[in-house]
């Protein structure tokens, strides 16, 4: 399929999981990816060279999309190697999950800098560029901003600003041309998953309790940000759509 030919696209945060599955799955539909990474330059390297041998065009470039500056080079270098940003997935996050009384400063400062920083720093700059024929934004969140659990207070309240901020871009960004809205997946099998060190009985309540009865892949979120990023969704915004197998 080609139906996001002549589509230029940053993911943030795309040199593993999710990020990674979904650059793969923009280029194989025919778009230009930049591959966003923060420190991990091998695993960047290595998505955008299953992208090149697959007969697509990527091109990585770091940048942390908690500062400004460093955002707005993301978008030079973009614009530079592809042409105008028409694609914009904020997948870069992180998801700590612990106590609130173990809770620091760092702690709070790490989430809300990428989460929610990140993303309007870096929807800033896409819309700075963009050209008004068009174009969408689509932020990465989670399933459970729907059912928030014990020990997850940064993550989840991070994320669920995300989720606000995509309704409040949509109205404001609609006039522009830019559509904006989220995806939320749900427990999916990824190395950031396992380091958690979530064990087989949580996997298995897990799968339990999901209506799908299995485990998420990273392969099954890329679809519906294809579909949001195509003109093909070019109705669909300010929307939140679980991509959860049901999970909530």
């Amino acid at each position: 399929m080609e139906n996001l030919a002549n589509k230029v696209a940053v993911v943030t945060g795309a040199s593993k999981g999710i990020g990674a599955a979904i650059a793969k799955g923009l280029a194989s539909n025919g778009a230009a990816v930049v591959v966003n990474y923060g420190g991990d330059r091998a695993g960047a390297d290595r998505v955008v060279a299953e992208i090149a041998a697959s007969g697509g065009k990527a091109r990585a470039v770091q940048a942390d999309v908690s500062k400004k500056e460093e955002v707005q080079r993301l978008f030079k270098e973009a614009s530079e190697a592809f042409g105008v940003v028409n694609v914009l997935v904020n997948n870069a996050g992180v998801f700590a999950p612990g106590p609130l009384e173990a809770m620091t400063e760092a702690d709070f400062h790490r989430h809300f800098d990428i989460n929610v920083l990140g993303t309007l720093l870096a929807t800033q700059a896409f819309a700075e560029q963009s050209d008004g024929n068009g174009a969408s934004v689509i932020n990465i969140t989670s399933s459970s901003v729907e059912n928030p659990g014990p020990n997850s207070v940064l993550p989840v309240a991070s994320k669920t600003a995300v989720a606000a901020i995509t309704r409040v871009l949509a109205a404001e960004l609609g006039p522009r041309k830019i559509r904006v809205n989220s995806v939320a997946p749900g427990p999916t099998d990824t190395d950031g998953l396992r380091k958690l060190g979530v064990g087989s009985a949580i996997v298995d309540y897990v799968v339990s309790t999901t209506p799908m009865g299995r485990m998420g892949q990273t392969e099954d979120v890329a679809p519906v940000v294809v579909f949001l990023a195509s003109d093909e969704g070019g109705w669909v915004t300010g929307n939140h759509i679980l991509a959860s197998g049901g999970a909530r």
